[in-house]
């Protein structure tokens, strides 16, 4: 998108929406019978390979850097975006590397930050398994969510738009509206930064 700044020439913005990896629960059915948490899956392996190959690819096909990410709170995008911006930041940027295990990175070069706004749409209709937190607490605890970000990339200086999750049973337009209001409030917030949001498959106002 392309934006104004302060009155003078516009500048170039570029933002891309991401959704998670590949989940385990989608993989192995009976996950979901057993977790302590069925609602929050993590990826499979493969899953994360995918992401840090697809994070690799967005920093040699792009022109202009990322240089934030925003992140739903739920462990598979949380996973996702790890992986993304190790391969957006990693100092060597080894073509042999199929995941962040083992990479360097240069946390100066992307910063990264929970954004509770660009979570799963709260309903039976995307959350179809029987027990969910409908009280709202989802038990998503920042701080060991963020220890699962490359060191040093987080910034802790970020509010984010959404300070709370929706209530449970949410209404799909009221979803869809969501998270064009948080895409749109990001952009607006950071207009001199290239932003990536990793988000869910729902956030695509095609699939509602």
């Amino acid at each position: 998108m392309d934006k104004s700044c302060g009155g003078a020439r516009k500048i170039r913005q570029n933002v891309i929406v991401m959704r998670h990896g590949d989940r385990l629960d989608n993989f192995e059915p009976l996950w979901t019978s057993t977790a302590k948490r069925p609602w929050d899956p993590p990826l499979v392996e493969a899953g994360k390979t995918r992401a840090f190959c697809t994070g690799r690819k967005i920093r040699a096909k792009s022109d202009s850097p990322i240089t934030r990410v925003f992140v739903s709170p739920f462990l598979r995008c949380v996973q996702t975006a790890a992986e993304v911006v190790a391969a957006l930041c990693s100092k060597d940027n080894n073509p042999a590397a199929i995941s962040s295990d083992g990479v360097a990175v240069d946390p100066s070069k992307v910063k990264v930050a929970i954004e509770p706004g660009l979570c799963e749409v709260l309903n039976t209709r995307t959350i179809r398994v029987k027990s969910v937190p409908t009280n709202g607490e989802w038990g998503f605890k920042t701080p060991e969510l963020e220890a699962l970000f490359p060191a040093g990339t987080v910034d802790g200086s970020v509010k984010p738009v959404y300070k709370e999750l929706p209530k449970w049973e949410e209404d799909q337009d009221c979803a869809k509206k969501r998270y064009a209001e948080v895409i749109q409030a990001l952009a607006d917030k950071y207009p001199t930064d290239n932003l990536l949001l990793v988000t869910h498959g729902r956030s695509s106002p095609s699939l509602f």
